[in-house]
């Protein structure tokens, strides 16, 4: 009989909770987003959460809000008596990223973790093999310190699949890097560049498109197509 009771007053509650007595009116965003739109809260928060204040699986409504293309994470908890509250934390887009094999378009966030979304923002395009995104964003720092001197920006950053570096400059100027030499590592070549351009620039005398480090002691530099030196300047193809 005690069985049967508490069988019985099981039931009861079940029953009890799953009534249309507790209908959920209303969803608290905590955080205002800055990606995300009202119109795109506004259909997860019709689709997702079903059943009563008791019913609903807080679980599957906060995947369904992860599943946005801006919402990094995202957390929902019940709020009495008839609300979901919700928190969420958005990507924070970086850089555009190209996956090399596929050539697949994403963003890189703060953390160097790829998503898919669509933004218009000035940003570094990044080019590499998948899973690559994270290294790429550390040496974009890293490259971008070194060049400051030149008053010039980092705008784009490519490795390729043996792991050979090519950077773009906002000025237009590709340095290729290639890959670490244990003669010459890769920040010691461009270091040295950053040291020798500002004069070797007034030496040339030639708008330059290219400048390869990848030699030991020195790099060489392929002038513009149809560059014209200037009247008497020296055109050395290697410094």
């Amino acid at each position: 009989m005690l069985f049967a009771a508490i069988g019985l007053g099981w039931a009861l509650v079940i029953w009890f909770v799953s009534r249309p007595l507790f209908p959920v009116r209303e969803l608290i965003v905590q955080t205002p987003p800055a990606q995300v739109t009202e119109a795109q809260l506004e259909y997860v928060a019709r689709t997702a959460i079903r059943g009563n204040f008791f019913t609903m699986d807080l679980e599957e409504i906060r995947t369904a809000f992860e599943k946005l293309p801006w919402v990094r994470r995202a957390q929902v908890r019940r709020r009495w008596p008839d609300a979901v509250e919700l928190r969420l934390e958005e990507h924070q887009a970086v850089a555009y990223w190209t996956v090399s094999e596929s050539g697949d378009a994403r963003l890189v966030n703060r953390f160097g973790e790829v998503f898919t979304a669509a933004s218009n923002a000035t940003m570094p395009q990044f080019d590499g093999p998948q899973g690559s995104s994270g290294w790429l964003l550390a040496r974009h720092e890293e490259f971008s310190a070194m060049l400051k001197p030149l008053g010039v920006k980092l705008a784009g950053l490519a490795l390729s699949a043996r792991e050979a570096w090519r950077l773009t400059l906002d000025d237009g100027l590709v340095i290729v890097l290639g890959r670490e030499q244990e003669r010459a590592p890769v920040k010691e070549r461009l270091a040295r560049f950053v040291a020798a351009w500002p004069k070797v620039r007034e030496q040339v005398g030639v708008q330059v498109a290219v400048a390869d480090l990848r030699y030991p002691s020195g790099f060489a530099l392929t002038p513009v197509a149809g560059a014209v030196p200037a009247a008497g300047a020296a055109v050395k193809g290697k410094k």
